[in-house]
């Protein structure tokens, strides 16, 4: 199976850890992804049907918007991708007709134009929920005419959904298989807490989905893999399931100058829970 980028650009997107994520997931009716960011998993896997739920509802809207007039929405949005909106004042004042809209297509269409020419591909919100990610100043921002087209394509089996995780939880059955990637636990307890922690996910929500991953499968029968940073709360946090370690290569630099690995599980649960152990060498390498 050929590897399908996102049509976003999305900070964390999975594309990279495709491989060692598809190994790794059970067979299944339908997946179900709370947190399905820009989709990299479910545009790489190959099941019947998926639930791709998150809750920012500018995305979900996005999706949606792409999913029902995909040719409607590429005309549209092509629009804005020209020399004469590839600068400050005129991604400023788009940026301000995105924040003042009501309209749920408007801003569909405006959040891709926002996505591709915003610092970083960054979806960020201030305390009045107003989208407040600055210009990128990007030579020429790509316009993601295929990857939308397949995006499109694949949303024919999927529906979207804009709750909270604990909802999508307990509207799965078995048969289901649950992929969850969740805003990541910081990487030591030096973390600026409050900026973690603002994004609306925090320690107790990380709690939260471990107890309810370890109970879907062990209780309900329903399989779980979940992604995060590997840490000394991490390894607590999934102590039930079978962790699978490997090494990501990330920017760890606020210029992107540079790349780091970083260590990262995969913390499957299923319903015959067995120990804990290293990720295999063939997959590692596939993730690198």
């Amino acid at each position: 199976m050929n590897k399908q980028r996102a049509f976003l650009k999305w900070a964390g997107g999975k594309y990279s850890l495709v491989d060692p994520i598809r190994s790794l997931l059970p067979p299944g009716r339908t997946l179900i992804e709370p947190f399905v960011g820009a989709g990299s998993v479910f545009l790489n896997t190959d099941y019947e049907r998926y639930v791709l739920n998150d809750v920012n509802p500018d995305l979900i809207g996005l999706f949606k918007a792409v999913k029902r007039r995909p040719k409607t929405f590429i005309d549209d949005a092509m629009g804005l991708f020209s020399a004469r909106n590839n600068h400050a004042d005129a991604y400023y004042a788009l940026r301000k007709r995105f924040n003042q809209s009501h309209d749920s297509y408007e801003r569909a269409v405006l959040f891709l134009y926002l996505n591709r020419h915003g610092y970083n591909g960054l979806c960020r919100y201030n305390q009045s929920g107003a989208f407040n990610v600055p210009f990128g100043q990007y030579k020429r921002p790509y316009f993601p005419q295929a990857e939308i087209e397949a995006f499109a394509e694949k949303a024919k089996r999927a529906t979207f959904t804009c709750m909270s995780f604990e909802k999508v939880f307990r509207r799965a059955r078995q048969g289901d298989v649950i992929y969850c990637d969740p805003p990541y636990a910081p990487l030591t307890t030096t973390a600026n807490f409050t900026s973690y922690a603002s994004g609306g996910f925090n320690l107790e929500h990380q709690h939260e989905l471990a107890r309810r991953a370890a109970h879907a499968a062990h209780k309900r029968g329903i399989p779980v893999l979940i992604s995060n940073h590997d840490t000394d709360l991490t390894r607590v946090l999934y102590r039930d399931a079978d962790i699978h370690k490997l090494q990501v290569t990330r920017f760890i630099s606020q210029k992107g100058s540079s790349r780091g690995k970083v260590a990262e599980v995969l913390a499957l649960y299923t319903p015959n829970a067995s120990n804990v152990i290293d990720i295999t060498d063939k997959l590692q390498k596939k993730a690198l």
